[in-house]
């Protein structure tokens, strides 16, 4: 059995641990002690004195002084002389890659989650999302996600109504599907413009949308030589920048262009197979030979979804060697990584069969084949896997307890040891990836096949449900992260709909009832939507300036709390 410390908000009788420290079963005694000594001195000199904090916010704290927690003069570890200590080094990384610390995690509040779980996904009904209480138990980045999600989902039902009639009525005249195309542009420039105030109305409520960004310290994984830091005053790590530049452009780079590479020889892999089917089906019309022109779309979207994965985990890798200091510059990279491997991987098919085959038949059912099997994998593997995973692997544990204890409340050792054992969460990364993928075949190519934002929706619903259960039931509880906004996503998301307006311009542009308007050649057509097609984006840029970001009440609200800061500042100054 394994040792675990915990580090607490009580010192009283009432024990009640907000982090749990998991140690290997052969930890030695001075090695533990030194441990405790370190936090305790850690949280004395540098943590956070404010007793009106919640319990999600605590933990936060304790997350950041256990990440930042560096040797001194240690040159080993005491008790194991051999691991040793390196200046600037975190002591955490280095006690979990040696085996010593096993894992970290807050433990769950079984009487707020029993409440939560009641008013979130227990009950299926058509009603907000309890964002309050996410925000309570999981911090505001979490809540904010599930926000976003929540508006995405609600923001599409206008087109999945719309799109229901395009595709019952006007199934084969594709020339109808312009308007549709139209209203796609108008969509997706509102639809970001309108989730900033929602975003903002939800920070201010939060107590986070006026946070200045705090200073960062250095990420647990960054490494170098010590030197001394002249804002902090401290010794820390440093890291030549050219150093990190030189493996971005000589290793990372590269790296990325030979995957784009191999994601665009799979391509034609796939019109090789899709060509194969075709004529099968030429030669022998039949029920089979039908089903057979589906199949190859279904296999190119089972191994996008296996390259977007393995993709994933070489670009975390390659992230992590690059060394970044700060949190913020890790996720960005990371993010610059995956957005666009994902985007070629996911599109570059549509595009090609789009504008250089110009085969709508073929797009559509390229589309519908590749949103219908990656929905369904995703869902397999978020949502069934990990439950089914989670109930086996708890299964001995609960009926163990049960047997022990009865209607009896668990005790925190067992509590300790049945939450150790569940999955880690691993933050909102892939959710917000998966959001903007679908927020791409939406946006891109939905005109061609109108029931997508309909499939988004049902997605979105079942996804809704599907993250609630895993937050409560399958993953341990989180860190919280304090946030005011998505982050680099709103600028990925951003990104999608500029292009999604020139793709819709271009779609319009291919529709014979538009080059009916321009007999004289394609030169003139070429021109006129290249024009309006920059027309629509300065207006998107126009909209976005004009259109504040934080509402005007809570603008007002904002300068209200700060002349008031301001005005007992000056009292407090004069006495």
């Amino acid at each position: 059995m394994q040792s675990s410390l915990s580090v607490s908000d009580s010192d009283g009788s009432s024990f009640a641990p907000l982090v749990v420290l998991e140690l290997a079963e052969d930890t030695e005694a001075e090695t533990i002690t030194w441990l405790l000594n370190r936090i305790k001195d850690k949280q004395q000199n540098g943590g956070d004195g404010d007793d009106f904090l919640s319990i999600a916010e605590c933990q936060y704290i304790i997350k950041h002084e256990l990440d930042t927690l560096r040797a001194k003069g240690e040159s080993h570890v005491p008790g194991y002389a051999k691991v040793k200590l390196y200046p600037g080094k975190s002591v955490i990384r280095r006690l979990q890659s040696k085996a010593i610390l096993l894992q970290y995690f807050p433990l769950h509040d079984k009487e707020e989650l029993k409440r939560l779980s009641v008013s979130w996904y227990r009950k299926i009904k058509l009603s907000f999302q309890p964002l309050d209480d996410i925000r309570h138990y999981f911090g505001e980045g979490l809540a904010l996600y599930f926000g976003f999600l929540e508006y995405f989902t609600f923001a599409l039902v206008p087109m999945a109504l719309i799109g229901i009639p395009y595709y019952l009525f006007a199934w084969e005249d594709y020339d109808k599907y312009v308007l549709f195309a139209v209203f796609n542009l108008v969509w997706s420039t509102v639809f970001l413009e309108v989730w900033k105030r929602c975003s903002a109305q939800l920070a201010y409520g939060w107590g986070t949308l006026s946070r200045k960004k705090a200073f960062e310290e250095p990420r647990p994984g960054f490494h170098g030589a010590l030197g001394f830091n002249p804002v902090t005053g401290r010794e820390e790590p440093v890291y030549p920048n050219t150093k990190r530049q030189l493996k971005i452009y000589l290793v990372s780079v590269p790296f990325v262009i030979l995957c784009l590479y191999l994601s665009l020889y799979v391509m034609m892999i796939y019109f090789d197979m899709e060509y194969w089917a075709l004529s099968i089906y030429n030669e022998d019309p039949n029920l089979w030979t039908s089903v057979l022109l589906f199949i190859p779309s279904i296999i190119y979207a089972v191994v996008i979804e296996i390259m977007n994965l393995l993709y994933r985990y070489a670009a975390e890798f390659l992230t992590g060697w690059e060394n970044h200091r700060l949190e913020s510059s890790f996720q960005n990279h990371l993010v610059l990584k995956v957005l666009v491997f994902n985007f070629i991987n996911c599109f570059a098919s549509l595009f090609y069969i789009a504008f250089v085959m110009q085969d709508m038949v073929l797009l559509r059912q390229s589309l519908a084949t590749l949103l219908i099997t990656s929905q369904i994998l995703n869902q397999i593997m978020e949502a069934f896997l990990p439950y089914w995973l989670q109930r086996r692997r708890n299964k001995k544990v609960h009926k163990r307890v049960r047997r022990l204890l009865g209607d009896r409340e668990l005790p925190l050792v067992e509590q300790v040891q049945l939450e150790g054992d569940m999955y880690t969460y691993l933050g909102t990364f892939d959710d917000y990836l998966e959001q903007f993928l679908l927020f791409g075949y939406v946006s891109l190519f939905s005109c061609v096949y109108p029931l997508s934002a309909l499939l988004v929706v049902l997605n979105n619903v079942t996804e809704v449900y599907s993250d609630a259960f895993k937050m409560c039931k399958v993953f341990k509880r989180p860190f919280s992260e304090p946030a005011s906004d998505i982050g680099v996503w709103q600028l990925a998301f951003e990104t999608m709909s500029a292009i999604a307006v020139v793709t819709n311009c271009a779609l319009i542009a291919l529709s014979p009832q538009v080059k009916a308007y321009f007999p004289e050649g394609e030169t003139q057509l070429i021109l006129t939507v290249v024009a309006v097609e920059h027309v629509i984006l300065a207006f998107k840029f126009i909209l976005a300036f004009i259109i504040p970001d934080v509402p005007k009440h809570i603008q007002i609200k904002l300068a209200k709390l700060e002349f008031e800061s301001l005005e007992a500042l000056k009292k407090k100054v004069n006495t």
